[in-house]
């Protein structure tokens, strides 16, 4: 039986030994390197997942924003084309209005227009009723003059009527009175003239105002006619 003190023997335990722990060493290393390459491989997917993750989900919120930002341009456009449009309506309703003002006031206007010639038309045919009265007093007062008191009319330039009285002055038949007359854009009787003048012409003629009595009236005037006449 071997002694386990020789020499030998002790190299050989030493040198068994170290080969076992050498080939643990390198049974150990081993599986450390490929479960830690594994590991790498399994950490390098999943990093890969989560950047590629991470991408898509960059692009979906970069989609995302453009979509945004696109529906806020489109936003602004509809409302910027709102306000154009709201303006536009507003103008129309302002033009609108004015032109129913304007016409509001067309009609007034024209009602004011109706009234004012529906107002002188009844005054055109009141005067047109009093100067047919006053025509035919005239012919009337011309009648009686005219064959007994020697009255001469003249109708004058202007609408003027000149009574020429001849028989004033007996002595002298070429001495004529006269007064001259037209009817206003009123209606009214309205002396012009008289040769020689009367002092109570205004008087006379307002008396002829109301009493529209013109037979009257020239014998009103040939009475003061024959009071200026020479003795």
């Amino acid at each position: 039986m071997t002694c386990i003190t020789d020499a030998n023997i002790g190299n050989w335990f030493s040198s068994t030994m170290e080969d076992i722990r050498n080939k643990m060493l390198f049974q150990g290393t081993a599986e450390m390197t490929e479960t830690g390459m594994d590991w790498v491989q399994n950490h390098r997917q999943a990093v890969r997942s989560v950047l590629d993750t991470c991408s898509k989900k960059c692009k979906d919120d970069e989609i995302i924003f453009e979509t945004i930002d696109s529906y806020k341009t489109d936003l602004e456009n509809k409302n910027a084309s709102l306000v154009e449009k709201r303006n536009a309506i507003a103008k129309r309703l302002s033009e609108v209005e004015g032109k129913d003002v304007q016409k509001s006031k067309i009609i007034e206007k024209i009602e004011m227009i109706r009234v004012e010639q529906a107002k002188k038309k009844e005054l055109i045919v009141s005067q047109s009723k009093a100067n047919k009265d006053r025509l035919k007093n005239l012919n009337k007062a011309k009648q009686v003059f005219q064959g007994r008191l020697g009255l001469e009319i003249r109708k004058i330039h202007g609408e003027k009527l000149q009574f020429i009285f001849r028989d004033i002055n007996q002595k002298d038949s070429e001495c004529v009175y006269t007064f001259m007359l037209r009817i206003n854009e009123g209606g009214l009787y309205q002396i012009v003239s008289s040769d020689p003048p009367l002092d109570c012409m205004a008087h006379l003629e307002q008396r002829l105002q109301e009493t529209n009595n013109f037979s009257a009236f020239l014998a009103n005037v040939r009475r003061e006619f024959l009071a200026l006449k020479p003795e």
